[in-house]
């Protein structure tokens, strides 16, 4: 591949990566990504373009909101046909929501958005910052034959390159963050970098990118436990203002079967409420039609996830429900794989 004219924009928006440690105060301060060859000199080996646009301030990933995703669609549509590629450094704890969001909002996407981070300030001796962004960067300028070899929202960490709507953050200390449990890894970085071509999306038309920035958030979240009363129930299905629901169930998609319990479910159901049924596990689907506690919930109204992760789970539906489409069309719609985030 000839490296010369690659131009790659990196998009700082806060955490982990971009801190270093102040030498005089000990502190860790973010740092001037518009100096990251001085930070990470071995990105020079590449002779790729590199430009970077920082947000500020940063932004820590627990503050994250739909504003935050618009700025950054916003930001790659007006560089995107300056670039081969783009990578976003982002704190890892609400990466996933991120990439899915962007896998959403970014229509007819045919170029590479790699999010990445690190568990380590990049200044560290043993951060992890480094290979990350390091690897992240290669991918998102690898091609054949004009043709970028990973043109959709992924996340690479620790030696993976997933489909960033299918990931979940499932450790915080070790270096392997993140996990795409109900999807394979779309590359494994080792003495080369393999991709697994067969699961990865291509575009078959090339159309201009369209992105879209209407969300509405007035979503919320029942997660079931034993022994969940009625008030604890009520407090989330009559909440002003909701429109869509995630029910997070046991196992294949089920709940308990108390009459009080699926009459609040009806309700919700009959005053327009989308319920959205996600399992609580990492791995598997779906299936309201297994048991006798899903099919019930099948019964009342409830829609199924399928195999969607919750943070997909989330963002599809504010894209949705910004679309001011009508209750059964959002119904509809989730139920397709808009950008590969269920096996369907």
């Amino acid at each position: 591949m000839n490296r010369e004219g690659i131009s790659i924009l990196i998009i700082y928006t806060g955490g982990t990566i971009g801190m270093k440690q102040n030498p005089e105060t000990g502190a860790l301060i973010p740092f001037n990504f518009n100096q990251i060859e001085i930070e990470v000199p071995e990105l020079k080996k590449f002779h790729y373009n590199l430009e970077t646009i920082s947000f500020n301030p940063p932004v820590d990933s627990s503050d994250i909101s739909p504003d935050f995703w618009i700025k950054l669609a916003i930001t790659i549509k007006e560089n995107y046909n300056k670039y081969d590629g783009f990578v976003i450094l982002h704190g890892t704890d609400t990466m996933s929501f991120t990439a899915s969001a962007l896998s959403f909002m970014l229509q007819n996407l045919d170029k590479p958005v790699i999010l990445t981070g690190s568990q380590l300030p990049i200044g560290m001796l043993r951060t992890d910052g480094k290979e990350n962004l390091i690897s992240a960067i290669e991918i998102a300028a690898a091609s054949r034959n004009g043709q970028p070899l990973v043109p959709e929202v992924c996340i690479f960490f620790e030696n993976r390159l997933f489909r960033g709507n299918r990931t979940t953050k499932h450790n915080a200390e070790h270096f392997n963050a993140f996990r795409s449990d109900n999807y394979p890894n779309l590359a494994e970085a080792g003495i080369n970098i393999k991709y697994n071509f067969a699961f990865i999306h291509y575009p078959t038309n090339k159309r201009d990118l369209i992105i879209h920035t209407d969300l509405d958030n007035n979503i919320c979240v029942l997660k079931l436990f034993p022994g969940i009363t009625p008030n604890a129930v009520d407090s989330i299905l009559n909440a002003t203002g909701v429109k869509a629901i995630i029910l997070e169930t046991f196992g294949s998609g089920n709940a308990p079967s108390p009459s009080w319990f699926l009459d609040k479910i009806r309700d919700a159901v009959n005053r327009d409420v989308i319920i959205v049924n996600v399992t609580q596990c990492h791995a598997g689907s779906v299936d309201m039609e297994k048991y006798e506690n899903g099919l019930i919930l099948k019964k009342a109204g409830v829609i199924s996830g399928y195999d969607i992760t919750f943070e997909a789970a989330v963002a599809k539906l504010m894209l949705l429900l910004g679309k001011n489409l009508a209750p059964d069309t959002i119904k509809q719609e989730m139920a397709k794989s808009m950008s590969g985030e269920i096996s369907k």
